[in-house]
């Protein structure tokens, strides 16, 4: 573990720890080789921003392309452009919006549906074998923490709306 350093701007010192590892996982876990990695694990020829699209379309309902763009904090055309690389590659498809028949939502087809099975799978067993020497205690130790912090952030978000 890093030496912590003394508080910045009246910010504890474990705060900037836990600032700093997590600064340097979302790096790790964003490296083109880490993507890499997980699609030849998963056999799927999808790129980044395509997997975020495919996996919260997996974690929702059908949703129209401005709450997807917004659920991933991108603007519209970026989400467009993911959503057409999905409909190419049989992974989605629009449907009719029932609130407003003027209106599309993009939702998963079955292929999309076991493209996310195969990415979350690969995905896990890669975090599965960084995790191996770790007891049972402490995985549902830093799962239980790490979900109260996400729901902080969610919380604080939305606050700040």
């Amino acid at each position: 573990m890093a030496t912590p350093h003394p508080a910045v701007g009246g910010v504890s010192p474990d705060v900037l720890m836990i600032e700093r590892a997590l600064t340097r996982a979302a790096y790790l876990s964003g490296r083109a080789r880490q993507h890499e990695r997980l699609m030849a694990l998963s056999g799927l020829p999808l790129d980044r921003a395509a997997v975020a699209v495919l996996r919260q379309l997996a974690e929702s309902e059908p949703l129209r392309l401005g709450e997807l763009a917004a659920r991933l904090s991108v603007e519209a055309s970026h989400v467009t452009r993911q959503v057409q690389q999905l409909e190419r590659g049989g992974y989605a498809s629009r449907v009719r919006d029932p609130d407003d028949r003027r209106a599309q939502r993009v939702r998963l087809t079955p292929a999309g549906e076991e493209a996310f099975v195969r990415v979350r799978e690969a995905s896990a067993r890669g975090m599965q074998m960084a995790l191996a020497d770790w007891s049972p205690e402490e995985l549902l130790q830093l799962a239980s923490l790490v979900h109260r912090m996400v729901d902080d952030f969610m919380g604080r978000a939305e606050a700040d709306l």
